[in-house]
């Protein structure tokens, strides 16, 4: 598995765009996702051109909530490339262009070895990858809270990792089990995470690769 972490608050990459939003680009099990689109458009395609990460080798997207920065980009990349699936929460609408929309509404394999959390507490879903070492989990803000979408992901086997926004996550002996923590964009306690978990703690940014 392999992660690109494409649109972030910070850089990882130095010539890669910051910007407050999420976005990353998920090469799993021959499925090529765009986990959310960032807040602006240009900037994920700039960052997606930067990486060389073409918009058409990508399969499907998966929106984990309607906030704008997380969908922003949403419209300029199905201009570059409408022929993929869309995977929403429910909640999410007025998306047009893609070739299929998928409303996720509860828990939901979506291919083998990837699922949805489906939308918890209304708001927000994740993505649960299911890997030799255990559950992968992306995240977007965390809006339902850590500790709910870690137990959906129990569901499917034992948590692995957790990439993305924590929110204001600070319930830190949660984390103690799994093996890699890579908190980004509106985590607010980035730093306590960091000093709590040194060995498992991977920094963000955009141009952060993350390889499973």
């Amino acid at each position: 598995m392999k992660i690109t972490i494409l649109y972030d608050n910070s850089i990882f990459k130095e010539g890669l765009l910051p910007d407050w939003g999420f976005a990353a680009f998920i090469e799993f099990q021959n499925k090529k996702i765009l986990f959310d689109t960032g807040g602006n458009g240009r900037i994920l395609l700039s960052n997606m051109k930067k990486m060389n990460i073409s918009p058409r080798e990508v399969d499907e997207i998966f929106l984990s909530h309607h906030h704008f920065d997380h969908i922003g980009g949403l419209s300029a990349f199905l201009n570059k490339n409408n022929n993929v699936t869309v995977y929403a929460p429910s909640s999410l609408r007025g998306i047009k262009n893609a070739a299929k929309l998928k409303y996720i509404d509860t828990s939901t394999e979506l291919h083998e070895n990837i699922y949805s959390t489906g939308e918890l507490a209304g708001i927000e879903q994740s993505l649960l990858l299911k890997t030799d070492k255990g559950i992968v989990i992306i995240a977007g803000c965390s809006h339902p809270g850590l500790e709910s979408i870690i137990k959906t992901a129990t569901a499917y086997g034992r948590p692995y990792a957790v990439i993305g926004g924590f929110h204001g996550f600070d319930n830190y002996p949660v984390l103690q089990d799994l093996k890699l923590v890579c908190p980004t964009h509106c985590t607010m306690h980035i730093k306590e995470i960091k000093e709590m978990y040194r060995d498992k703690y991977v920094k963000g940014g955009a141009g952060r690769i993350i390889k499973i």
